[in-house]
């Protein structure tokens, strides 16, 4: 507790008395509370802390709120708060016992409003489903609610951000679990007062548990891709400064042009990696090459275009890349057959790299640099289109200006030192206006957008 700030302990404070305050009248009537169900409830609402995800948690507490009255409900929600995982470092204490009182206090609220708006007569208020699904979403509302102010208001204090930006996001985002836990609790509070008993109504939070295992594996997977894609950009960007920034918008304007195809889930995404790491193979590269101030020689043109053959070796093993392998390997294929490496025309070049070509061309034309200013997004496209059916697809060119037509494109400006007027950095990333002492890029690997006398293209 020592290490929060004063107000946050206060609230901390302020908190724990009021749930007390709340679950006080179990100490004035222990006989008519139903411990029973209490303990139940408690036990499994503390076995679902443990687990990776709280949508379990949720679903028993809004059970207890529809099952009990409002200070046995705050009861359940002690145990498993305590029990929670609380971190490292210091404070664990204050945040097991906020977490305790937000989650008694919310459980309290909620069982409180669905007794005042459940239907009432024979039966009680499980005897129509129908007849409390309302009264339930509404409780399930306002512990989401309570829950959201709450976490608002300990930002606020413990971690001083101003009151706008607590709040922004928790309040709308307060709706979803009312409408995904609502339901859950409810059902279950309809078993447990059905013939089949207690034991048949938590048998409908075993399927949740399964569920929210495989999500959570899901989501470590996520980030483990993640974090493997940003290792990788991370090597290249420090190899060569300008692919820092590059890959990422390479991979933003290829899901803009693989959404106007229709493509989504996770092709999409494999689409948004092929993009990112289009130019990993550079790390392949010797960097003297990447930097040489001057021209390049023949042997040396030959190195720098095995970049992309460099690029699939390095990511053949890593599974999720799936589809982003041809698009690393092909990306300077061109329709018409004369591009690198393979010389694949038309239809042969895999669907990724037609679309990674478009935006890598595209972002390089756009982008500003220390001797050149960036083209306009109209030029940049008179250019795609000018090109279009011998370098590029003219179905991606199209798909591209149809996206941009909705969505704002704002390039970024490359380092003051990277690339200015050396011949390797026009091959492998640059675009370099007219100058006729310089190897044009067109010359050097055949892939400009504007052909032998300006560059368009990315290497």
């Amino acid at each position: 507790m020592r290490s929060l700030p004063a107000a946050a302990r206060g609230c901390v404070v302020c908190a724990a008395v009021a749930a007390t305050f709340c679950a006080a009248p179990v100490a004035r009537h222990p006989t008519v509370v139903p411990w029973t169900a209490v303990a139940a409830l408690a036990t499994v609402g503390a076995a679902c802390e443990r687990l990776p995800r709280r949508t379990l948690t949720l679903a028993v507490l809004l059970a207890g709120a529809f099952l009990l009255p409002p200070a046995a409900a705050a009861l359940v929600a002690v145990p498993g708060a305590l029990l929670a995982r609380a971190g490292q470092g210091p404070g664990r204490v204050a945040r097991r016992c906020w977490h305790a009182a937000q989650s008694a206090l919310a459980a309290c609220a909620a069982s409180y409003v669905f007794a005042l708006l459940g239907p009432a007569g024979p039966g009680g208020p499980f005897a129509g489903l129908a007849a409390a699904l309302p009264p339930a979403l509404a409780a399930a509302l306002v512990f989401s609610l309570v829950t959201a102010v709450l976490d608002g208001v300990i930002r606020v204090t413990a971690e001083r951000r101003p009151p706008g930006a607590a709040w922004r996001g928790l309040l709308p985002g307060a709706l979803l679990p009312a409408l995904v836990h609502g339901p859950t609790g409810l059902m279950t509070a309809v078993l447990w007062h059905s013939p089949y008993g207690p034991s048949a109504a938590l048998l409908v939070l075993l399927p949740m548990s399964v569920s929210a295992w495989f999500l959570d594996r899901y989501e470590r997977e996520r980030a483990a891709h993640q974090a493997t894609v940003r290792a990788l950009v991370q090597a290249v960007g420090i190899k060569d400064r300008y692919t820092r920034g590059h890959g990422e918008r390479v991979g933003r304007a290829s899901v803009l042009i693989a959404r106007e195809l229709g493509m989504a889930g996770e092709r999409l995404e494999a689409l948004r990696f092929a993009g990112i790491l289009h130019d990993v193979g550079k790390l392949g590269v010797p960097t003297r090459l990447l930097r040489k101030d001057g021209p390049l020689t023949p042997e040396e043109r030959r190195v720098i275009e095995l970049h992309p053959e460099y690029g699939h070796e390095m990511v053949r093993g890593i599974g999720f890349l799936d589809e982003a392998r041809a698009a690393i390997l092909h990306h300077h294929e061109r329709l018409d057959g004369r591009g690198y490496p393979y010389g694949l025309s038309g239809r042969q070049i895999p669907q990724f790299a037609r679309i990674v070509a478009v935006a890598d061309a595209f972002d390089a034309m756009t982008t500003t640099r220390s001797y050149s200013r960036a083209r306009p997004v109209g030029a940049a496209l008179a250019e795609l289109h000018r090109c279009s059916g011998t370098q590029f697809d003219p179905r991606m060119v199209e798909a591209l200006e149809a996206a941009l037509e909705r969505h704002d494109w704002q390039p970024a400006a490359a380092p003051e030192d990277d690339c200015a007027g050396t011949a390797a950095s026009s091959l492998t990333d640059c675009i370099i206006l007219p100058s006729g002492n310089v190897p044009s890029y067109g010359d050097v690997v055949r892939d400009s957008v504007t052909g032998a006398s300006r560059h368009g293209g990315e290497g």
